[in-house]
Parts: structure tokens; sequence; C-alpha cells
């Protein structure tokens, strides 16, 4: 799809696994376990997705994954699955290479979002993008820095901590536009600044949702994840977002939905929430499938 001067692809880079519980929060689990099946274990399945945007002179990477430089016990752990579906070899699928990349915004910086911004090359880690500035909110730089005992787990610093000395950060301190047709939405409810980006040519919208809705599932206003520092933050920042996504028919990103790439918010839909999906449209090259519970 095009949108704006921006060619727009979305980008799978594999699978993995959380425990469906977290994802789910208070919502009980004969409710959640209808869309999203779990395994012995009790995790769901969970996208790796990634948004390629070209044009304007840029070619953009919003988030990059979890990687592939991980020990057996950590894969294990999270289920993570993805020989068929590496980055750099999803991206050359769209003739790009990773030295094409010019700009890579990462909505935050736990470890399934920033686990392909490095690589580790005989024992020594190394930027998978090396020309690409790599854009983040100053308050979630510090954060993943000193993070709080909650989600400690989920900063792994050699991810990122190489683009501040090899000069490749750009640390940003609010919400606003970036670039043309690119504005960045700040967030404090699943960690402190994580940065939606929002694409929008005043004709057509696409939010890339990130985790503050990671699945179709969590359009439901109340179903929020365990994993959010501040779940009623969350609450009233999709409170403030939905209405507005609905009203103006705007395309809503998964970065973590298996099933659906992206949907809009169909008729019907309250504030309050529900927990029926039907999109009324299909939007090539993302795909957009019926989204039922």
């Amino acid at each position: 799809m095009k949108i704006g001067g921006y060619e727009i692809f979305a980008i799978e880079t594999g699978r993995f696994a959380l425990d469906g519980g977290a994802m789910f929060g208070v919502v009980p689990k004969v409710l959640w376990e209808k869309s999203n099946p779990p395994d012995e274990k009790n995790r769901i399945e969970l996208a790796l997705r990634c948004l390629l945007l070209r044009g304007n002179n840029r070619i953009i990477l919003i988030d990059t994954g979890i990687g592939f430089d991980w020990e057996d016990k950590f894969k294990n752990i999270y289920k993570i699955y993805n020989s068929k579906n590496t980055l750099i070899d999803n991206l050359s699928e769209h003739k790009v290479s990773a030295a094409d990349i010019t700009d890579v915004i990462l909505t935050h910086l736990h470890f399934d979002h920033t686990g392909g911004t490095t690589y580790i090359e005989k024992d020594d880690h190394k930027l998978t993008f090396p020309n690409a500035i790599h854009h983040v909110q100053e308050e979630q730089w510090e954060w993943a820095l000193n993070p709080a005992d909650k989600d400690r787990a989920s900063f792994v610093k050699n991810n990122f901590l190489l683009l501040e000395r090899n000069k490749r950060l750009n640390k940003l301190n609010a919400s606003g536009r970036l670039f043309d047709d690119i504005d960045l939405l700040v967030m404090y409810g699943h960690t402190q600044g994580m940065q939606l980006v929002k694409i929008s040519d005043n004709r057509e919208t696409l939010l890339f949702c990130s985790d503050l809705i990671p699945t179709a599932s969590h359009i439901s206003v109340p179903w929020v994840m365990a994993y959010d520092n501040n779940p009623l933050t969350t609450i009233a920042e999709k409170k403030r977002l939905l209405p507005q996504a609905f009203e103006e028919r705007w395309i809503l990103f998964f970065e973590h939905d298996p099933f659906r790439a992206a949907c809009q918010i169909p008729g019907g839909w309250t504030v309050t929430g529900y927990r029926k999906y039907y999109p009324v449209t299909d939007i090539p090259p993302i795909r957009i499938p019926k989204c039922s519970p």
C-alpha cells in the first residue's frame, strides 16, 4: 500500500511465544483462549512483525524484531522461531539491503523490538544497519539503562548500547512530526516513553500500534497486558486514541498478532470495547483477513 510519499510493506521476522495470562492480565483464560489458543505451557504464539517504509528519499524500518543471536535456553523459554523469516532475508525480497536503511524507528527498547538492531560476529556485537540513524525517545533510553525491577528482564543492553557509541542514535523528547507524513505519539502505559508511529496523508492513516495494542484482541479497552508497567495509563491511552481511529477509519498495524497484520475497527465499536472484529476491506500488500475472536 502507499500513504503519502511512502510505499509500505509488512516485514515478518519470525515468531515467539509468551504466557497467555501475562498477555491478557485480568481477562479470564476462558475468554482469551478462544482467539489465542495456548500451548501445553500456556504460551500463545506471537508474531515479530516490522514495517518498511520506502519513499521521500528515505528507507525506514520500524522496530527490528527479536534477532537470532540467543542461547538455546532463551530460545526454548520464548519459543523463538525465525529460520524462515529472518529480517535481512525478508528485506532482500524488497531489494533492500541492511546498508540501504537510512532510519530505524524503535518504538521502545524491549528485546523483542530491538533484537535485530545488532548481531554477533566473532563474539563481537555489530550494528545490523550501520548507516541508519536510530530514533528513540530519550525517556525510554534512560529507562532502559535504569529499569524498574518489574521490567528489568525485558531490556538486553547489548541490543542497543552500540547505537550511542557509534553515533547512530537520535534521542527525541516529545510526540510530534519526525518526517513528512510521519508523526510519533509518546505513550507511558506499557513502558516509559514508548512511541507509536502514525503515517498519514490526510486521506488515509496507518498506526503502528507497538505494545499499546499488540494484537487485535487488545483493541478491547480492558484487555491489557500484565507486562504493562502502568495498566491504568494503558487503558486511558487506548480510550484517547481508539475513538479517533474508529471515526477516521485508521488502519491499525499489529506487531504481534499471529493471524493478521492489520485491520480497521468496524461498526458497532464503543469505547468500552467488544470482542468481535470484522474489518471491511483487504488492503494489499498488508492483507486484512477476517478478525474474529
